[in-house]
């Protein structure tokens, strides 16, 4: 199906890139906001979101969201890549967002999703250093106690958690039966006792992804997220959205990548001749504007009928999704950093940040190995 937005959707989209264009137009700006580059979200920046109301773009309105759906958040999510918005962290809240909206008792709702209308950032965290792909064979451990839950263990790769108002934690509370039960899903409130979060330094810098540890951690057992033990298929129950969610943030980086390789191709001459006018290069921006299409009508279509059928999950069709997506965002922002040369390595332009987000996008979310087996296997392979 087409891509086709409501009168409000598109007023939406040109409303996040006049935001962009406006608060983060140029990189002087975004390095300003960002700590040099070293933080992939400005807390300052998210505060002007949250006081438009877009952070609760697809939050329900009893809970002082816009009630949209996930086209709206789909739009939100490119917008803010597309627009190079240092707002890295709205992607992990959407993703606990969409927790709490499915399993959250009344009160968590509550909480959680007004915070996040405010500006609060969230985290979840699944892996462990031997617990990657396989997340079924996490250790780390929340044990029953009166009044509570007491967490020991570590996690790891734990996106935003040093800037983030809770981690949700994703723990053992149960070793009986296979690897897959008695799992369950625990919200630890930043600056909990017994949590340390340290910084991880990856190409990002040190403020993208973090080390947790837990050491007798308590929390009360209002933290429970859903149901002791079924986390696993809490879990599975959110990954629609959570593939979609990566995918929509990696469409915009792709465009990104790919409007930035536009500019430069048309103005840069070589041989009295704009270079993107030379056959080797005019074919591979042709090609790649040509996926970015396919991809765009992808993401939008899946997220369409997430939206009519919100309790169906779309295992094959969101994989697809992160997977193109990110292939597609690594490629292009590859091929910018080829055509421009030396300039696509200098720090002085975007595309080097382009390559470095690209580089990644195959492996965090569940991995692209791991999206191409589960494809498969939804095609009786």
């Amino acid at each position: 199906m087409p891509v086709k937005f409501t009168p409000e959707q598109e007023a939406f989209r040109e409303a996040i890139a006049d935001f962009a264009k406006r608060e983060v137009g140029d990189k002087e700006t975004r390095l300003r906001l960002t700590n040099g580059g070293t933080e992939p979200t400005s807390m300052e920046i998210v505060k002007k979101l949250a006081d438009l109301g877009w952070l609760g773009v697809s939050i329900p309105e009893q809970y002082g969201g816009s009630g949209g759906g996930m086209v709206d958040q789909a739009i939100l999510l490119e917008g803010v890549s597309l627009g190079m918005i240092p707002a890295a962290g709205y992607g992990t809240t959407a993703i606990v967002q969409g927790a709490y909206e499915r399993f959250g008792t009344e009160e968590q709702k509550q909480a959680m999703l007004g915070g996040i209308n405010e500006g609060n950032i969230e985290a979840i965290v699944m892996s462990e250093p031997g617990s990657g792909s396989d997340v079924g064979s996490l250790t780390c451990k929340a044990e029953k106690v009166d009044g509570g839950w007491v967490l020991n263990g570590q996690k790891t790769w734990c996106s935003n958690a040093q800037i983030s108002a809770n981690i949700l934690t994703i723990v053992r509370t149960d070793t009986e039966g296979n690897k897959h039960q008695g799992i369950s899903m625990i919200g630890v409130p930043a600056g909990t006792d017994g949590m340390e979060v340290r910084p991880i330094p990856t190409l990002a810098g040190p403020h993208e992804v973090n080390d947790i540890f837990f050491t007798d951690c308590f929390v009360p057992d209002d933290a429970l997220l859903g149901e002791a033990g079924n986390g696993w298929m809490q879990l599975m129950a959110g990954l629609n959205k959570e593939r979609l969610i990566l995918a929509s943030m990696y469409l915009g980086i792709a465009q990104r990548a790919f409007n930035d390789t536009l500019d430069y191709v048309k103005e840069r001459q070589q041989f009295g001749r704009p270079i993107g006018s030379f056959q080797a290069l005019k074919h591979t921006i042709a090609e790649n504007a040509t996926e970015l299409e396919c991809l765009r009508l992808l993401i939008y279509d899946v997220a369409a009928q997430i939206d009519e059928e919100p309790d169906r999950v779309f295992a094959k069709e969101a994989s697809m999704c992160k997977l193109k997506s990110t292939d597609l965002a690594k490629k292009i922002a590859l091929d910018g950093m080829q055509m421009m040369g030396g300039y696509g390595y200098s720090l002085e332009y975007d595309m080097e940040k382009h390559v470095r987000a690209g580089l990644v996008g195959p492996i965090f979310g569940g991995t692209n190995e791991i999206q191409k087996e589960i494809i498969g296997a939804t095609l009786g392979l």
